[in-house]
């Protein structure tokens, strides 16, 4: 049976399949954060620790996927882009998930006691920075039907539309790390120093994920923008 999608003609399987497979990979291992640091609010131990293997398992889910991927590319004579940018992409999908492992192997190995200054401010950041990376995901999947008009069209200025909306939701994801990294400092001489330290870490590595978001995107973006 005949195909209508163009790059199916030339390419065979649309490679954008796997890759929004390894991103969906990635976003269940990140939505997993909101009930880790449920876990840490309502001191619940046990539940930290189960939080922390969900998390870590799902990442190894999203590195098998990574590692299947790169391994089929490397086999596949053609592709309508730099075999690089998509190797690139999945990298940088990738680090969302690292992001969630480090972020629930620290809650784990330290025991994380939230401070009630930074509790307010907690959830809506970890929320922000899950929101972001459920954008990006969005976007991946679009990818998939976007091959059949060969990554460009109408078509393709309607994902840069959605891949724009996402920097603004990194820019808010920022807004809340600064909001909470300044409840945090401000009791800081209440709080025990490496506390202190381990929390504002903590922080950063909540806001990487919402920052490696916005890199995949500006990545994407730029390899529609150069078809």
């Amino acid at each position: 049976m005949k195909t209508s999608n163009p790059l199916g003609r030339l390419f065979g399987k649309n490679p954008f399949t796997a890759v929004n497979e390894h991103m969906l990979a990635v976003l269940a291992c990140v939505e997993e954060l909101p009930a880790l640091f449920e876990a840490l609010e309502c001191h619940d131990k046990d539940a930290v620790v189960q939080q922390q293997r969900v998390i870590f398992e799902l990442e190894q889910d999203a590195d098998r996927i990574q590692r299947n991927l790169r391994r089929e590319l490397s086999r596949t004579t053609f592709l309508p882009f730099d075999r690089r940018d998509l190797l690139d992409l999945l990298r940088m999908q990738d680090q969302m998930a690292d992001d969630a492992q480090d972020i629930a192997g620290l809650a784990y190995e330290r025991y994380m006691a939230v401070p009630s200054v930074v509790q307010p401010h907690l959830r809506p950041f970890v929320d922000q920075s899950v929101r972001t990376c459920r954008m990006m995901a969005g976007i991946i999947s679009e990818l998939e039907s976007l091959a059949d008009s060969g990554l460009s069209g109408p078509d393709a200025n309607r994902v840069i539309d959605i891949v724009h909306a996402l920097y603004d939701q990194e820019d808010a994801a920022d807004e809340d790390g600064i909001k909470i990294s300044k409840a945090l400092f401000a009791e800081e001489d209440k709080l025990d120093p490496i506390s202190v330290v381990f929390w504002y870490r903590m922080f950063q590595m909540i806001g990487s994920i919402a920052d490696h978001a916005e890199v995949a995107a500006e990545h994407l973006e730029l390899m529609l923008a150069t078809r």
